[in-house]
């Protein structure tokens, strides 16, 4: 059983790893088509990213703040990779040809850079306060808080490190506004989307739980008593 428990875990941390790297892909060329709402600035990147949120919260819920973590180490290096990659590959939304990969691009490192660095400590900033509200009360508090803060952290690194002073003209003048207006439209589909989606996902998974432990041989978690 031990070894089972084991397999099953080993196999479900890396589902969600992938899950973590695709993503972060998504976002990654999301992120190159920008967007004017009102006269602000902003990406389809907003759109994708607080999936991982949703995601690494149901997973500190469910099985606690070490296999999130190591989910959020194990998908990193990938992460860096694939993120280098479509930058190089795709500039502008548009597909630059396989031949991109012969040269080493300095703003395309940044970016990057950037993503990998927005990534490891926004999730970590997300798992270590998700962790310390998960047992109130009112279930929403530690999703909302957490992703509250995990994506500005996310937002600010990611911005501030891929186009502060960058050769994009347009990027390295309106990156500060686009990293605001990204973090509100984040918020906006995270309270109004993720935050409801997340509460049936959690009901759901907890029924789940409880139907599965009801072979005495699975301990019931904690969190479910």
């Amino acid at each position: 059983m031990h070894d089972l428990v084991s397999r099953q875990g080993r196999r479900l941390m890396l589902i969600l790893a992938l899950f973590h790297i695709g993503v972060i892909a998504a976002s990654n060329y999301l992120v190159q088509l920008p967007f004017s709402v009102l006269g602000l600035h902003t990406t389809w990147g907003a759109f994708s990213f607080p999936f991982i949120f949703l995601a690494t919260d149901l997973t500190v819920r469910l099985f606690g703040a070490s296999l999130a973590r190591r989910i959020v180490l194990v998908a990193m290096a990938p992460a860096l990779v694939v993120s280098y990659l479509l930058s190089v590959l795709f500039v502008d939304g548009r597909f630059a040809g396989l031949g991109a990969l012969a040269t080493f691009d300095t703003l395309v490192a940044r970016i990057a850079l950037a993503s990998f660095c927005a990534y490891l400590f926004g999730q970590l900033l997300d798992v270590r306060v998700f962790a310390r509200l998960r047992t109130l009360d009112r279930w929403w508090i530690a999703p909302t808080v957490s992703t509250v803060l995990g994506n500005l952290l996310d937002t600010l690194l990611f911005f501030s490190i891929a186009f502060a002073g960058s050769r994009n003209a347009f990027m390295a003048e309106h990156w500060l506004q686009i990293a605001w207006v990204d973090y509100a439209f984040k918020m906006l589909i995270s309270l109004c989307v993720f935050l409801p989606l997340y509460g049936v996902l959690l009901g759901f998974l907890a029924r789940r739980l409880q139907s599965m432990t009801a072979d005495r041989t699975l301990r019931t978690p904690a969190w479910l008593r």
